[in-house]
C-alpha cells in the first residue's frame, strides 16, 4: 500500500473512533448513573436495616418493661 492510503485509512479510522466517542461517552454516562444509583441503594437499605434493628431493640425493652410490670402487678395483688 501507499503512503497516501495508509494516510487515508489512518485518518477513516480516527473518524471511525470519532463517531463512536458519543457512543462510548453515553455508555460511561450511563455507568456512572447506575453505579451512582446501586451506592444510593446500598446506603438507603443499610439505613432501613438500622432503623429496623433499633425497632426491635425498642420493643424488646417495652416487651421486657411490660412483663416486668405485669409480674410486679400479680405479687401485689395477692394477699
Amino acid at each position: 500500500m501507499s503512503s497516501k492510503k495508509l494516510e487515508t485509512n489512518a485518518a477513516n479510522n480516527n473518524n471511525n473512533n470519532k463517531e463512536e466517542t458519543p457512543s462510548d461517552e453515553l455508555t460511561a454516562v450511563v455507568e456512572e448513573l447506575l453505579n451512582s444509583l446501586s451506592n444510593k441503594f446500598a446506603g438507603v437499605s443499610s439505613e432501613i436495616f438500622a432503623k429496623m434493628d433499633e425497632m426491635s431493640r425498642r420493643l424488646d425493652n417495652l416487651e421486657s418493661a411490660l412483663k416486668a410490670n405485669q409480674a410486679s402487678d400479680s405479687a401485689s395483688s395477692k394477699p
